[in-house]
């Protein structure tokens, strides 16, 4: 007697809430709330940092990121006062969930998922992230494959170029294209195709959100109502829930299929001037102080007096400068941890511009890591519970600002994004379940296909017996 094949579709939102998913627009999204109606859902809590880079890592390697050492887009690869490098794919030294599969001789399909420029082999295909930076790059496996790849999206899109830009109109426009495209793309390679295991990872749902949050909910800071853009963000996703319902026409019955996200979102309320901070406090010296705001790279540091010098991002990364480990360190060995819990102290205790104490947290790597791997940052810092971004730059003459520094934003991530898995002939029992967390959904996928996690795996599988 034959047995059916069994295959697995993920798609990947980039960070899709389960505040929006599940709750505010349930009922606007059919095909979401049909999904987790009958299967299993729940909110999935990301990294710490829960951003891109390393969270979609972790997911498909079931690995934190101090196992992989990847704190970020940018990692520091030496103990100097140079630029931190770009992770790309290079970085993932463990074995993804793609390639635990091929050795049980299942073929994947994988599009759009980060870290995966420059594309790597694998047995299947593979349409590497937006890491590439536009289609000039080699971004596809095997390489011939990128002409197939072009014909079929009718002209493949990375990323949305300036999605920060004030051209509402035309970022919007680009994010349908780019999305409108992936999925055509998507849908061809599920029907022509030959696939076990099928992956992708739609990034509009981060552009989009960074560039419209303050359309449509009240309580941010710079509310603006009554626009064309209000419903911008609901009528995205509800474009996106008629794409996946297109897909999901194409597939067996019997195909498991996994919603994720690798982090959610809320609105950006500000950000604190990391950087300002370590100067007003002594940890970090200037030749001289800008008499305008002036990216950290532009500083003329005086490191022989500096203790301390944070960068900028979604969270805040501190690094400390130690006699012994960097060239002009100033913090003795046996003084490190005493200091390190200073600043922390010190950042947590930073109140907001109403005098208000902010909800900050500051996360030593060894506390929250089993294994730190790589140069990790002194300190994470998640500002007034990621309301607020750290703020690299000087010149502000003020701990608060409320821009990024990075260009205009209205969305800030959040720790928890959203996880659906409908198995229509597995034996999981439907329901929402607590306490799921991204390190889960590789081993969730292994097990579908019964084939055995490896060694290393930190996530437990999400269904029957497990989460």
């Amino acid at each position: 007697m034959n047995h059916p094949r069994k295959r697995v579709l993920v798609i990947g939102l980039d960070s899709a809430p389960p505040e929006l998913v599940f709750d505010r627009w349930s009922d606007q999204l059919p095909v979401f709330k049909r999904l987790a109606s009958n299967g299993i859902y729940g909110a999935l809590e990301s990294t710490i940092p829960s951003i891109t880079c390393p969270a979609w890592a972790t997911m498909v390697t079931g690995r934190d990121p101090g196992r992989l050492g990847i704190y970020g887009f940018r990692n520091r690869t030496r103990y100097d006062y140079g630029k931190m490098s770009f992770v790309d794919s290079s970085w993932i030294n463990v074995d993804c969930v793609w390639d635990t599969l091929a050795r049980y001789g299942k073929r994947s399909i994988l599009l759009g998922i980060p870290p995966t420029y420059p594309p790597r082999p694998v047995n299947g295909l593979m349409v590497s992230c937006f890491l590439a930076g536009d289609t000039s790059a080699t971004y596809t496996y095997p390489k011939n494959f990128k002409q197939e790849v072009e014909a079929a999206s009718g002209g493949y899109v990375m990323d949305v170029k300036d999605f920060r830009t004030g051209e509402k109109g035309q970022v919007l426009n680009s994010i349908y294209r780019m999305t409108a495209n992936r999925f055509r793309l998507a849908r061809t390679l599920i029907q022509k195709k030959d696939w076990d295991f099928f992956m992708m990872v739609e990034m509009g749902t981060d552009r989009i959100q960074h560039a419209f949050w303050r359309f449509f909910d009240k309580e941010h800071p710079r509310y603006c109502p009554d626009t064309e853009f209000s419903d911008a963000i609901l009528g995205y996703y509800r474009y996106l829930d008629r794409e996946i319902g297109k897909i999901l026409n194409l597939i067996e019955n019997d195909t498991t299929v996994m919603l994720v996200s690798d982090h959610g979102a809320k609105r950006f309320e500000g950000g604190i001037c990391v950087n300002e901070w370590l100067i007003r406090n002594g940890y970090l010296r200037l030749k001289e102080y800008p008499q305008r705001p002036t990216p950290f790279r532009e500083l003329k540091v005086d490191w022989g007096r500096t203790a301390a010098w944070a960068e900028s991002g979604f969270y805040g990364r501190v690094f400390m400068n130690v006699q012994g480990r960097e060239p002009l360190g100033t913090i003795p060995a046996h003084d490190y941890q005493r200091v390190r819990n200073e600043i922390a102290h010190g950042l947590e205790e930073i109140v907001g511009p109403r005098g208000r104490r902010l909800d900050t947290s500051a996360f030593r790597p060894q506390d929250i890591y089993p294994e730190v791997r790589g140069i990790a940052p002194d300190l994470l810092v998640y500002f007034d519970d990621q309301r607020c971004r750290s703020i690299g730059s000087v010149g502000h003459n003020s701990l608060w600002t409320d821009q990024n520094d990075n260009g205009s934003d209205d969305a800030n991530h959040s720790q928890h994004g959203i996880f659906i898995m409908h198995d229509p002939a597995g034996p999981h029992t439907p329901g929402k379940r607590d306490g799921l967390n991204i390190k889960d959904v590789a081993p969730t996928i292994l097990a579908e296909f019964e084939v055995p996690s490896p060694d290393g795996l930190e996530g437990r599988r999400i269904g029957q017996n497990g989460v």
